[in-house]
């Protein structure tokens, strides 16, 4: 592997200027030039489990139930609100703590957050602000005074049993400690069974796109094995074949878990990958080797959006598989977000991204969302959370139309005509 393919494939270098990742690292054009670890030394990192902390970030209160009948719990005072009223939960929520109350109350959606810090991305404080309404929401009524979206005329809010979850529990250090519990979280929420003879979907905030492989591989505990299809939005391509000798990254999920054999290459379509940093021929040559289907820009600005649209849901409906959604923000223009980890310019409009996340939402069998590589302190105003935020609420708005049987591609025929 030579130093452009390192550095094409990785997309690990939006923080390090390739100059000095040459200098530093060398080409490695052949076996002899690769620094391989020492015979006899294993590749572990060491910890102290005397440490009266060692495990104390996943320990969960023993009275998290006491006192209350399992379910839901609204913790705002009023019926309703503006949103610079109440206490911020996502979208004014009311909160479950526990599968108990996703079980007793119904839930059709829970939405939570994952921070993955460890690698490159650090703590991005992407859950927290999603959830503060002068960053996110600036003009969203919740509760009795949640309005209709103006193109289903649906009120999600009222139509979903929707909760927020809190948050997966994520190491303060470690990427590698904080994955298992996040897998075993995404599997619990997906695993609670509800009458309609549904499961409850979760919705991950994050966080980095090392978030997509404990998100899938814990949407397959539930759902099986290679029985999962993935519409992956993003500029990058996600399966670098290096990753500085760690075995996940936010550079590689896609390809740990196709290697992994969680997901099949032919069930994972990628939309909106661009720039020199995203992937290489050879990146481009393993993803047909394998069978994923992408639609990358340049294809977009030969056939235009429509029609690019139109294949990627002939192939989500041609599937017919349980289907999650890893939504990068950074697949986004940078006018829209430019609070995110790696922006590359060129990126979808936000007329594109909204119609088509409905439509996702609303035609194929979602069991899972994740909304990753938030950086809001990246932001000097609010416009990538705001965009953002109006994303799920259009995927929220999908699911309310496939709740109620409207069919596909559906607009309210009153807004959509005036009638005259």
């Amino acid at each position: 592997m030579n130093l452009r393919t390192l550095l094409a494939s990785a997309a690990l270098v939006g923080l390090m200027p390739a100059l000095a990742m040459a200098q530093n690292f060398g080409a490695a054009d052949t076996p002899e030039e690769i620094d391989m670890i020492d015979e006899g030394v294993e590749p572990v990192i060491r910890l102290n489990p005397d440490d009266p902390t060692f495990d104390i970030w996943k320990k969960i209160r023993d009275d998290i139930s006491d006192g209350r009948e399992p379910g839901p719990i609204n913790v705002q005072r009023f019926v309703g609100g503006t949103p610079w009223e109440g206490i911020p939960t996502f979208f004014h929520l009311p909160v479950a703590l526990t599968p108990k109350d996703l079980k007793a109350g119904e839930v059709d959606v829970a939405i939570f957050g994952a921070e993955l810090i460890g690698d490159m991305r650090a703590r991005t404080f992407g859950p927290q602000e999603m959830r503060n309404p002068h960053r996110s929401e600036v003009y969203r009524n919740w509760g009795a005074f949640a309005m209709p979206e103006l193109d289903t005329g649906l009120t999600w809010a009222n139509d979903l049993t929707v909760v927020d979850y809190g948050d997966a529990p994520t190491h303060p250090m470690s990427i590698d400690l904080s994955i298992p519990e996040v897998r075993k979280f995404v599997a619990q929420v997906a695993g609670v069974e509800l009458e309609n003879g549904k499961r409850t979907i979760p919705i991950i905030i994050g966080g980095g796109h090392a978030l997509m492989y404990p998100d899938a591989v814990g949407l397959t505990d539930v759902y099986g094995k290679g029985n999962l299809q993935i519409i992956h939005f993003d500029a990058h391509a996600d399966q670098a074949p290096v990753g500085f000798g760690f075995a996940v990254t936010h550079g590689n999920p896609v390809r740990k878990l196709v290697e992994g054999g969680f997901v099949k290459g032919e069930d994972i379509i990628q939309i909106g990958l661009r720039g020199p940093n995203s992937t290489d021929l050879s990146g481009v040559a393993w993803n047909r080797t394998n069978g994923l289907r992408y639609h990358m820009f340049a294809e977009i600005e030969v056939r235009g959006w429509q029609a690019v649209m139109d294949d990627v849901m002939a192939e989500v409906h041609a599937s017919g598989k349980p289907t999650f959604i890893s939504f990068d923000a950074d697949v986004l223009d940078p006018a829209f977000a430019a609070g995110v980890s790696t922006p590359e310019p060129g990126g979808l409009y936000m007329r594109e991204a909204m119609p088509l996340m409905r439509r996702l939402c609303a035609e194929s069998n979602v069991v899972g969302v994740e909304i990753v590589e938030l950086r809001p302190d990246s932001d000097p105003g609010y416009t990538t959370l705001l965009n953002v935020k109006s994303l799920l609420r259009q995927c929220l708005n999908g699911m309310a139309v496939a709740k109620a049987g409207l069919g596909e591609n559906y607009y309210h025929p009153d807004i959509i005509d005036d009638g005259k």
